[in-house]
């Protein structure tokens, strides 16, 4: 079986560091990937998936807020990513977003998101390693808890925003010990998934290689859906 394509946004500025890592990822998940910038010749017609990758805060405007905290912000990548997860989720293509990507695709359904997550749960710190760290809680019967399992596990989440109003057909998949959601999927077929930890760093780790391999396998049945579409009669 051909390998699926993947698209896989990145930073125009960073990006260089983390897309091999994501591509091993995609590599060992049965998948092909290419990079994504604001300078790339972006068609979703010629991928069987994507990747919303992490980076830089989300702009309070793409949901109709107002900055209230210094932030580096990137308003061509928010609006590049934003078109892609919309379109992503309208045509049922399959999405996985991790850390910012998370926050993009709820966004991207309609909801919004906390800047200052961490001031909202004075009993949790922040995390400045990708070394797994944080324990999370997976929802039980949720997908995720589907494809992971039900039991918490570490990951390495390092963001400073978060999830609030969840968007149009998505729940919560997976939350921290403190409370604050660290994973968003949507509640039907085809798969949207959202982990606002860096499953990429953690590659060692069966259960976090799930969350790739959950990629591939929804890239490779949609891309054989769109093989039977345009198939001679």
């Amino acid at each position: 079986m051909n390998r699926p394509l993947i698209g896989v946004t990145t930073s125009t500025r960073s990006g260089w560091r983390i897309f091999p890592l994501v591509r091993f990822n995609l590599w060992l998940a049965g998948a092909r990937a290419v990079r994504w910038t604001t300078r790339s010749d972006i068609d979703l017609d010629h991928v069987d998936g994507v990747i919303i990758g992490g980076g830089d805060d989300i702009s309070p405007e793409l949901y109709g807020g107002a900055l209230e905290m210094t932030a580096r912000l990137d308003p061509d990548r928010d609006q590049m990513e934003h078109d892609i997860a919309q379109r992503a989720l309208a045509d049922d293509i399959p999405v996985l977003g991790i850390c910012r990507g998370a926050q993009m695709l709820n966004v991207a359904a309609g909801g919004s998101l906390h800047q200052d997550a961490w001031s909202l749960y004075p009993d949790a710190e922040p995390i400045k390693t990708i070394l797994p760290k944080r324990t999370v809680c997976v929802e039980q019967g949720s997908q995720l808890a589907m494809r992971l399992g039900e039991k918490p596990m570490k990951v390495n989440a390092l963001h400073t925003q978060a999830v609030n109003r969840l968007g149009q057909s998505f729940r919560i998949a997976a939350r921290d010990t403190n409370g604050m959601v660290q994973a968003i999927e949507r509640c039907r077929d085809p798969f949207a998934l959202g982990v606002q930890w860096h499953p990429e760093h953690l590659f060692y780790a069966h259960r976090q290689r799930a969350i790739f391999r959950a990629l591939a396998e929804a890239a490779c049945a949609y891309a054989e859906g769109r093989r039977q579409v345009f198939a001679p009669a």
